[in-house]
């Protein structure tokens, strides 16, 4: 109870729901007011006969105000008001229904002569009552005067009443007697709001003669001090005419709210100043205190989505910063190449992704990290180095309108290779030619011919020669150091030729050849025991010196890697896994692995010849996943020009009276593609309860129902693209009539709804009416009515869920006693996002 900063206002911050986790679905609320322990919806017309309203704010809090005099707070002497609440929390298959009561007790005495409150929705007066009771009131509009019984005043929607020392008088904001006159203004700047509210309120003060008492600002019906206006950047002034209130945008208080228009975002800034003002007029010697909370929200301002690179090629980890944003934006998942993740799939994949609020900012950023070994990540290798680079979507969601929108980003990152020495070479039938390549850290290594050094005279003696990146040298095939080694800091060579060919040879068919020569430094090597990556793959000839090995591209474990204009085709030649288990564990022998490749130019052009053949079966469509929906709405008349709207509920309805209902799919572009309505029936509870009465069966109304259900037709024009995806129909209010106590108990009506594919039905509803079968895709939705007083009361609330087997459709209504009372919420639309 905020007394202090809300004199006239009970203010709850009875619930606060999180949106960080991205698939949260709408959460609705009811909300009732408890009388005598009896609990009274409250709809639009009495929550601003009553003195009661409510707002959201950027993080989901529900924020009720309640009038200290509403209709239904317990009042001691006009200083202690009670009010109880029964908030009803709307469940789904997720998260289950709650019921909450908040009871609240405030203490006032500080009453002004007259007490005038403006909100959104009501406006509320409270002079002193000097006794007398109100029979009759007079509404002053540029028409003229329009007396009005107070009786006949309470029934079109005015709350007038009585308290034990004051006289509550309450107007709901849109009343037919309520006109507009212009008395404040608001400036905006890119950095500012100036709200202009007069000083002198008429027609409220009498006379010219008037001195203001007090000014006090607040935010959201809390009065703010000094020291809390000039922390938060507010300043209040006042002239002859006006007060000033100067306001800065983004500021504390208010929030940013998000808009999606023509796929790019907006932001508008949105904040709820209050004035209250305390005047006395010399002619009367009688105070006023007047309150006005003012909503003012800005013009849409573009946004620009910016993604920041904050990559360091070194971490080997891709780091971006994407916004920013309002806090009513949630990231829901991040679409790759080849799938779309969401976030908590992200996290399981080891991907660092955070939500930050930016400094000194009421906006917020999204931050990610990749690691470049993710397989979303592409790879390709260039001239000593490494490219990486990652192509994603991030897919984003308006948490209050459920609307959807996305941000392409492309990263790449740089990576030096650390490129080691190289050793190639080839043999004529007397010599070995071996040439090396220093790699990226240039001639930081030693070079040994057998087991000697290479010296500047060895290298002399075996024709050594250097350009800065390569050195060559010759090695006669009968020379004692025909075991040729170069080493390194960071890795051995061994160079091994057959003094007839060349180590590995390249065949245009495919063929690769390598030979394996026994090198020194593995004295116990068995050449014949040497295989390829599959170890069925051993030598086609071998002795003690060397192994001589023929295979195909593709087999054997050849690897294969793409890169910018060539195919390069690896394997290795090593000892297989249970000759290296025999090795003495005391030995100092290096392994033997030696590396062989081939290079194939992928831009070369070859002819090849191809002839066709009758295809052997038809092509068909595999099941899969997408999204199906199907939306109900509530025709005005039978020409379903005119639906319903939230604002026209409750909807009263005679029994026998026709309802025009229409069905439609949405989002579906194919005209081959048709809605169709099954059966339909009528129950007092489940689907499956009894009794039931049958409205549409296979298709065709119920023969037996002496009230049939009407189909009408749907044509083509500016709404309805395609008739076949629009079923209408018109169903007459009808009860279970066994009882008096029924006409007060709920009907359901249950109706299972069918897909069909118009090119080919498969037969039953799809093909004909009247029949029945398994090929469709069944749905259904649910009509909740209540009869009360010999009339029936329609209430339609939305589509509930989508799964993977049924298209469910719940329409909830609630039961009250008083049709002045009723009200229809409207439950928002979500889906799941697996579908059959």
């Amino acid at each position: 109870c905020k007394n202090i900063c809300s004199f006239l206002y009970l203010y709850i911050k009875f619930l606060k729901i999180s949106h960080s986790t991205a698939l949260s679905l709408p959460v609705i609320y009811s909300f009732c007011t408890l009388l005598d322990n009896t609990a009274v919806l409250l709809t639009p017309s009495i929550a601003t006969q009553c003195g009661f309203s409510m707002k959201h704010d950027q993080f989901g809090n529900a924020l009720i105000y309640i009038s200290l005099q509403n209709c239904f707070s317990q009042n001691v002497e006009d200083k202690t008001f009670t009010t109880a609440l029964q908030l009803h929390l709307h469940g789904n298959q997720f998260v289950k229904g709650e019921l909450h009561q908040v009871v609240e007790t405030c203490q006032y005495n500080a009453w002004a002569s007259r007490e005038v409150i403006c909100d959104y929705n009501y406006m509320e007066k409270q002079p002193v009552d000097l006794g007398f009771r109100a029979t009759t009131v007079v509404f002053f509009t540029p028409e003229g005067e329009k007396p009005m019984s107070v009786a006949d005043a309470q029934r079109r929607g005015y709350g007038i009443r009585n308290t034990p020392t004051r006289l509550v008088l309450r107007s709901p904001m849109m009343a037919p007697e309520t006109y507009m006159q212009q008395v404040c203004s608001v400036f905006l700047t890119q950095k500012t709001i100036t709200w202009y509210l007069p000083r002198q309120m008429d027609p409220m003060i009498s006379s010219g003669q008037f001195k203001l008492l007090e000014v006090h600002f607040g935010i959201n019906g809390q009065r703010l001090n000094p020291l809390e206006l000039q922390a938060r950047g507010y300043s209040v002034a006042l002239n002859d005419f006006y007060v000033i209130t100067e306001l800065p945008i983004g500021g504390v208080g208010g929030y940013y709210k998000s808009h999606i228009q023509d796929d790019k975002y907006y932001v508008s800034y949105m904040i709820e100043p209050m004035l209250e003002l305390l005047w006395t007029e010399d002619a009367t010697n009688e105070q006023t205190r007047y309150k006005v909370l003012f909503h003012i929200a800005t013009h849409l301002v573009p946004q620009p989505l910016e993604l920041i690179d904050k990559t360091v090629p070194g971490e080997m980890t891709f780091k971006m910063v994407l916004g920013h944003f309002a806090v009513d934006v949630a990231l829901i998942n991040i679409t790759f190449p080849a799938e779309v993740l969401s976030m908590a799939d992200c996290s399981v994949r080891g991907f660092n992704i955070l939500e930050h609020m930016s400094p000194n900012s009421s906006m917020k950023v999204f931050t990610l990290e990749v690691p470049f070994s993710d397989p979303a990540v592409l790879k390709q290798a260039g001239d000593g180095v490494t490219i990486f680079s990652l192509h994603l979507t991030f897919g984003l969601m308006l948490m209050d309108e459920l609307e959807f929108f996305s941000y392409n980003a492309h990263l790449e990152a740089v990576v030096q290779n650390i490129v080691p020495p190289s050793v190639s070479g080839g043999c004529d039938k007397e010599n070995f030619y071996v040439l090396v390549k220093y790699g990226s850290r240039g001639y930081n290594f030693q070079t040994l011919v057998g087991k000697r050094l290479m010296t500047p005279s060895l290298a002399q003696h075996y024709d050594y020669m250097e350009n800065g990146t390569h050195f060559s040298f010759v090695v006669p095939f009968s020379s004692p150091d025909v075991a040729v080694e170069t080493n390194s800091e960071i890795q051995e060579f061994s160079v091994a030729c057959n003094f007839l060919s060349t180590l590995t040879e390249c065949f245009p068919n495919g063929t690769m050849t390598a030979l394996a020569l026994k090198l020194e430094s593995v004295p116990s090597l068995n050449p014949s025991k040497l295989t390829l990556e599959d170890p069925s793959c051993g030598p086609v000839f071998s002795n003690d010196r060397y192994a001589f090995f023929v295979f195909t591209v593709n087999s054997c474990g050849t690897k294969r890697k793409f890169m910018s204009n060539a195919m390069l085709y690896e394997n290795e030649i090593s000892l297989p896994d249970e000759d290296l288990a025999k090795k003495d564990p005391n030995s100092k022998e290096p392994e033997y692995d030696l590396k062989v490749s081939c290079v194939y130019d992928i831009d070369t052009n070859q002819a090849v010849a191809f002839n066709t053949r009758p295809r052997r079966s038809e092509p068909y469509a595999e099941n899969s996943k997408g999204q199906l929906q199907v939306v109900m709405r509530l025709a005005m008349d039978e020409s379903y020009s005119k639906f319903q709207s939230t604002e026209d509920y409750p909807i009263a309805k005679y029994l026998q009276q026709p309802l025009y209902f229409e069905v439609e799919l949405l989002k579906s572009t194919n005209p081959l593609v048709s809605l169709e309505l099954e059966n339909c029936w009528a129950t007092k509870g489940e689907r499956t309860s009894q009794p039931r009465w049958n409205l549409i069966i296979n298709g065709c109304p119920n023969p037996v129902d002496p009230y049939q259900v009407v189909f009408h037709p749907v044509w083509a024009d500016a709404r309805v693209r395609y008739p076949s995806h629009f079923k209408r129909f018109e169903v007459k209010m009808f009860a279970f009539a066994e009882g008096e106590e029924d006409l007060n108990a709920k009907i359901f009506v249950h109706c299972d709804v069918v897909i069909c594919d118009a090119k080919n039905p498969l037969g039953g509803v799809c093909g004909k009416q009247c029949s029945k079968t398994k090929e469709m895709i069944r749905g259904e939705f649910e009509i909740e009515v209540q009869l009360g007083g010999g009339r029936g009361m329609l209430y339609y609330c939305a589509l509930s869920s989508l799964d993977c087997i049924n298209l469910n459709l719940l329409l909830f209504c609630w039961q009250v006693k008083n049709v002045t009372f009723l009200r229809s919420w409207i439950l928002n639309m979500y889906q799941l996002d697996q579908y059959a």
